[in-house]
């Protein structure tokens, strides 16, 4: 049977959080998928651990690999998107559990001319560190009573592990938050990521996915926003790779791309034609 859906997540030494991502994808209810592990130049560890899970899971893994030199997500974001079997392209991150019905969410809401815009529920340092691969297949980690238990706090955004059927809906229509590119969590077939000729590699942390969805924006894309139905767990970990030059030339990029109304980058996949407008 043909792959219809590639899940392609991103990962960087970080094996204790991405061996959770991975068995959250062996519970899914969707089943016909591969994931894609677009790993930007992780040590021996992370190889140890994909070695020895690939056989323990129900999906087909790709582990895509170049040698580390500095932050180049979107290099191997790329590289991934051309490897993929799927027609259709989840995009999360190696930090992210996924609830069970995350990819079923993420197809059923698929259309084309239409890109998927998801968030994250962020959780503190000690509880990410507690979830456990039971936890995760009996799901009790999305339960915002196991949660609370555990000392999680009271917040709105709670809504997002609880709200179901129309409450959903109109959490979904009504969030202030704008349906942008998010990498942790958005989705788009293959053709029209590779019409915009990819991420854009000059850019480091920083906006980087959201320049993306502005071109697909730009090329008559319409964002659909999927905040509390498609659902992931944020695991805690710092940002030690942030710094303000990268964040300042991330930001030029983007106001290229808003002003010229950019469709395409020039430096995007290399292996696809194309000619900007």
């Amino acid at each position: 049977m043909k792959i219809e859906v590639s899940v392609i997540i991103s990962t960087y030494n970080s094996p204790l959080w991405l061996e959770k991502v991975l068995w959250s994808y062996d519970t899914q209810t969707y089943k016909n998928f591969e994931v894609i592990i677009a790993d930007d130049g992780s040590g021996e560890e992370t190889m140890q651990l994909i070695a020895s899970i690939k056989n323990k899971l129900s999906y087909p893994v790709q582990h895509i690999w170049h040698e580390d030199n500095g932050f180049q997500k979107t290099i191997i974001l790329n590289k991934a998107t051309i490897s993929s079997k799927g027609d259709y392209l989840v995009y999360t991150d190696g930090d992210c559990i996924a609830r069970k019905d995350f990819l079923e969410v993420h197809v059923a809401n698929r259309k084309a001319g239409c890109y998927l815009s998801g968030g994250y529920f962020k959780l503190p340092e000690h509880i990410s560190k507690l979830i456990s691969k039971d936890d995760i297949y009996n799901q009790s980690c999305f339960d915002i009573k196991w949660l609370k238990k555990h000392g999680l706090k009271s917040s709105f955004k709670n809504n997002k592990l609880t709200a179901r059927g129309l409450k959903m809906n109109i959490l979904n229509f009504i969030t202030p938050t704008k349906s942008t590119w998010n990498g942790h969590n958005s989705s788009a077939y293959k053709k029209d990521i590779l019409n915009v000729n990819g991420y854009d590699e000059r850019m480091q942390y920083g906006g980087e996915d959201r320049e993306l969805g502005e071109r697909l924006v730009n090329a008559g894309m319409k964002a659909k926003r999927v905040r509390y139905s498609a659902i992931c767990l944020h695991l805690y970990h710092e940002r030690g790779y942030v710094n303000p030059e990268m964040i300042a030339v991330n930001k030029s990029i983007r106001l290229v791309t808003k002003t010229q109304k950019l469709t395409k980058t020039a430096f995007g996949n290399q292996r696809v034609n194309f000619s900007n407008s």
